[in-house]
């Protein structure tokens, strides 16, 4: 770091004094302005870049200031950093990253940038994120690390003080794991914990003191490692093949990680962002993402207008019936909303399968019976008083009561239905439910006030 460059004293002034040391391309002053800062802070002042100039950022900062910044990037803008980059600058980054991260960004890559990429690296760290990369992203072998503190089962407590007094610089990858024994196999047949080592006499060998380790298969998937890491203490679990040979470890905050990214990817979905869009990204990608969410939604309330249409004289006959038929589909998409939420959750934490959809219909339906009840007595009773006519009341009570029983059957049940047939539940469950709900809604107002008509006016 170039000890003469003075540190700006606002956000404003790092901003400008960041713009203008790329501009110039002074990779001395850049790296002493960023690296004081968070990985978070250095990433946000870097995101506020063109993007050719975050490429320069990229090529000329230290590799390691480099790599600190991709793997702080949420993954879609990791990809989007590396992939600008020469394959042989890449590499080097990439090469800095834990291998779980590298499987990562590589697995996202189009397949030529992918492989020019790997050509340039180690062979065999080339080879293993390649393996990481053909495991699914939610199971224990996409989320592994493949960096794994193990000795032989030959070995003594001697030779694993020995590691963790060396200043070998790939310790540091190991994140605390305790070490793991392995046979001539490469099977994982013990672990030893570091009390263990400290009290042990040094030729001792580790298999006097190791113990059976706990372990998952690398097909794995994310809700039984939640579980795995919620019933035992482990920091790290280690990850092996269906023959029981070591494959990698998975961190108790891989799987956390994990675990709040699909919750956040699914809160989206249902918001209609699709992918993990950041106001970085070109304004194209941005506004084409959201677009096709928006235009389908167009037709499904084209749809749900029709209804209305078809009921037109209703409508200008009692004309009370458009304060309350927003009220009607909100409420019941609201209940419906519930439902969903209640059934993405379970789906996640593994505890309903799309086989189970009528059982989850009968608990659904009957708190929709309980809870359609109790909201149509009380807009009813808001109608009536409102505007004086009992019948209004009894015709807007029962709709909602009715729709609120038919949103969160759908909202409990379409979940899985999408899920069984290959569609993603979160990002298909809200705007199926907000038209179906929609429709409805307005069809029971319309349809109960055409019959209810010579005590409505």
């Amino acid at each position: 770091m170039d000890g003469n460059v003075d540190i700006p004293s606002t956000d404003e002034e790092l901003s400008v004094r960041i713009k203008e040391a790329v501009e110039q391309s002074n990779a001395s002053e850049l790296e002493a302005l960023l690296d004081p800062l968070t990985s978070s802070e250095a990433l946000r002042e870097v995101l506020q870049l063109t993007p050719a100039e975050r490429d320069t950022v990229l090529e000329i900062v230290p590799v390691g200031l480099a790599a600190e910044l991709v793997e702080e990037a949420p993954n879609e803008m990791a990809v989007e950093l590396v992939e600008r980059l020469k394959p042989e600058r890449a590499a080097e980054i990439i090469e800095q990253l834990d291998s779980d991260i590298q499987a990562d960004v590589i697995g996202e890559l189009d397949t030529p940038d992918a492989e020019a990429i790997l050509s340039e690296m180690d062979a065999e760290e080339a080879a293993d994120v390649r393996l990481l990369s053909t495991f699914e992203d939610d199971t224990a072998g996409g989320l592994m690390m493949t960096e794994v503190f193990k000795f032989r089962d030959t070995q003594t407590v001697g030779n694993v003080l020995r590691e963790l007094a060396s200043d070998d610089e790939d310790f540091e990858r190991y994140r605390g794991q305790h070490p793991y024994i392995v046979d001539s196999e490469g099977r994982a047949v013990g672990v030893v914990s570091l009390r263990s080592l400290l009290t042990a006499k040094r030729s001792e060998k580790l298999t006097s003191i190791m113990v059976q380790p706990l372990t998952v298969t690398v097909d794995t998937p994310l809700e039984q490692l939640e579980d795995v890491f919620n019933d035992h203490p482990f920091l790290g679990v280690p990850v092996v093949y269906a023959d029981g040979v070591l494959a990698g470890v998975v961190s108790r905050t891989a799987v956390a990680e994990a675990i709040l990214e699909r919750s956040e990817s699914e809160s989206l979905k249902r918001q209609g962002v699709v992918g993990d869009e950041l106001r970085s990204m070109p304004l194209s990608v941005r506004s084409r993402r959201r677009l096709a969410w928006l235009a389908a939604n167009i037709v499904l309330n084209i749809i749900a207008a029709s209804v209305i249409s078809a009921y037109e004289e209703t409508l200008a006959a009692v004309i009370a019936l458009a304060i309350f038929l927003p009220m009607v589909s909100d409420m019941s998409g609201c209940s419906g909303n519930q439902a969903v939420g209640v059934t993405m959750r379970e789906l996640s934490l593994g505890l309903v399968r799309p086989q189970d959809a009528v059982r989850v219909w009968i608990k659904e339906i009957s708190v929709g019976v309980i809870n359609g009840i109790a909201l149509g007595v009380l807009i009813g009773l808001v109608a009536w008083f409102w505007k004086g006519n009992p019948a209004l009341g009894l015709v807007i009570g029962t709709a909602l009561a009715l729709n609120t029983m038919l949103a969160v059957s759908i909202g409990g049940v379409v979940p899985l239905l999408l899920k069984r047939i290959g569609q993603d539940p979160a990002a298909a469950s809200g705007p199926l439910l907000t038209t179906i709900t929609d429709m409805a809604g307005f069809f029971f107002v319309l349809s109960l006030a055409t019959l209810m008509m010579p005590w409505l006016v």
